[in-house]
């Protein structure tokens, strides 16, 4: 059994964590870390999973006693913490924060997209999980990004879910802001534009155009729908075959033929891709849900790698009916 502890259990991914983990046939979860907390039981703020477990929260860290720390930690909090702890020497981390996602000769982390570094995944220790984003909009793109078919610029829209912003309330995600409404923010600067271009470098260094990211705020709870526009020569089922080619061995990223629409991968661990032909315009559709593909199911793939499991345990998920 792999036994795995949590710090920062109070929050979504954290609560979508736990919900895999109870079930995963290879995992014992010796502790949920919450220092507001402490104390409490775990079904007392993820209520969903009354039933499901009896586990309280807790302010002590048991390092020894686990052979993987997840961290579900707000961003900049996963840096401080390594930074003042020594990790005992076999200890496996992964990162859902976004503090170690960008390549350094300052840490070890490998960027945890199956897709693109499954197996350095399997011989790595430490894992920064990428961001729900960038994961949607990279798989619309690496197998381009392989053929070095990427020229010019790259044009994105992508709206996400309200849990995209955290459990804690503001001002832009309580009910009555959110219903019926939508909004852009950050355009051109989202913070996980940087790991997007550095995947696409990863595969075709020679990019050298910019990434017009406009994100948007959804009026639903979770999930990501991107649509992806590039200049693209080839014929649209050359595009079919080269996409399914690079995914044929991946266990969650579809390309699909019919038009997509978001509760095709709620609740999933899928990516869901589509693409159409317009004249030289190349239009790629990339779903996922974010707490799942963009976040806690992703982390869990990479669990799967880290320790030499079938990659699918734990996470052959299904979207509701309707």
């Amino acid at each position: 059994m792999i036994k795995v502890g949590i710090i920062g259990g109070a929050g979504y991914t954290a609560g979508e964590l736990l919900r895999l983990l109870i079930d995963h046939p290879d995992v014992e979860i010796c502790f949920v870390h919450s220092s507001s907390n402490a104390g409490n039981k775990i079904t007392d703020v993820h209520c969903g999973l009354l039933g499901e477990t009896d586990l309280t929260f807790t302010d002590e860290l048991a390092l020894d006693a686990i052979d993987l720390l997840f961290f579900c930690t707000a961003h900049g909090d996963t840096r401080k913490f390594l930074d003042s702890h020594q990790l005992p020497d076999e200890l496996k981390v992964i990162d859902l924060s976004m503090d170690y996602r960008i390549k350094s000769n300052e840490h070890d982390f490998i960027y945890g997209l199956p897709e693109l570094n499954r197996r350095n995944t399997c011989k790595s220790r430490y894992v920064a999980n990428p961001g729900c984003f960038a994961t949607c909009i990279e798989l619309g793109l690496l197998p381009l990004a392989k053929e070095h078919l990427l020229k010019g610029d790259i044009s994105v829209n992508a709206i996400t879910g309200s849990t995209g912003a955290g459990v804690k309330p503001s001002a832009t995600t309580h009910f009555s802001w959110r219903n019926n409404n939508i909004s852009i923010y950050k355009p051109f600067e989202h913070q996980h534009v940087p790991e997007i271009m550095q995947s696409i470098k990863q595969l075709q260094p020679d990019f050298d155009g910019e990434i017009d990211f406009i994100p948007y705020r959804g009026d639903f709870p979770r999930g990501i729908f991107a649509t992806i526009v590039v200049k693209c020569h080839l014929d649209i089922e050359t595009i079919y075959k080269l996409y399914e080619c690079y995914y044929e061995r991946d266990s969650f990223t579809h390309v699909v033929p019919s038009q997509l629409n978001l509760k095709e991968v709620i609740n999933t661990n899928k990516c869901l891709i589509h693409l159409e032909k317009h004249g030289d315009k190349l239009l790629i559709t990339s779903i996922i849900d974010n707490l799942l593909k963009g976040a806690s199911g992703q982390a869990v793939h990479n669990m799967n790698l880290l320790f030499g499991l079938e990659e699918t345990v734990g996470l052959k998920l299904k979207p509701s009916a309707f």
